[in-house]
């Protein structure tokens, strides 16, 4: 198979935020498994799903974790493949120290990391990187995004309209 996505979560607590990955890799018909392994208390499970996802066919990793949040810099330190952090609200820091554990890996280990509770845009990115190899994958991108520009040309549409609404009703 090709395309796959590898999402993986340090807590079945996160499936709120890490489920939106899903539901885009779906609407992209984008072969993914889905794991709980957490980078603290089942170490060695976290590693052996990393260490094998280049093997079994993965293209991408997305990592998404709260707290401390290493889940991310852990896989990326033993996999080749890209992976995409997802910093996840859920503490009482409010998702910033994930961020920060995710966006301040040492140098040679990068983590791509999305906004807080961004799993959709995590998904999106990897579709981008999928893309880069499959051109037949990358045009149905460029007609996502055409369709996000459409949608916001028909909200601009519409808010033009009510200021024109507006207007009329202070002019009679």
């Amino acid at each position: 198979m090709k395309n796959q996505v590898l999402v993986i979560m340090g807590s079945d607590s996160d499936w709120h935020v890490m489920e939106n990955a899903v539901v885009i890799l779906e609407q992209f018909a984008v072969n993914y498994e889905v794991h709980v392994a957490s980078a603290h208390r089942t170490t060695e499970r976290a590693l052996a799903l990393a260490r094998q996802a280049d093997h079994q066919g993965f293209d991408v990793i997305i990592a998404g974790a709260g707290a401390a949040a290493h889940l991310p810099g852990v896989l990326a330190a033993v996999t080749p493949l890209p992976v995409i952090g997802v910093p996840i609200n859920a503490t009482a820091l409010q998702g910033v120290d994930a961020l920060y554990a995710m966006v301040q890996m040492p140098s040679g280990i990068p983590v791509a990391t999305v906004a807080i509770d961004g799993a959709k845009n995590a998904a999106l990115l990897a579709l981008q990187i999928l893309g880069v190899k499959d051109h037949a994958f990358r045009k149905k991108i460029c007609e996502y995004k055409s369709q996000l520009a459409e949608e916001v040309s028909l909200k601009d549409k519409k808010i033009q309209e009510l200021i024109s609404q507006r207007q009329e009703k202070e002019n009679a």
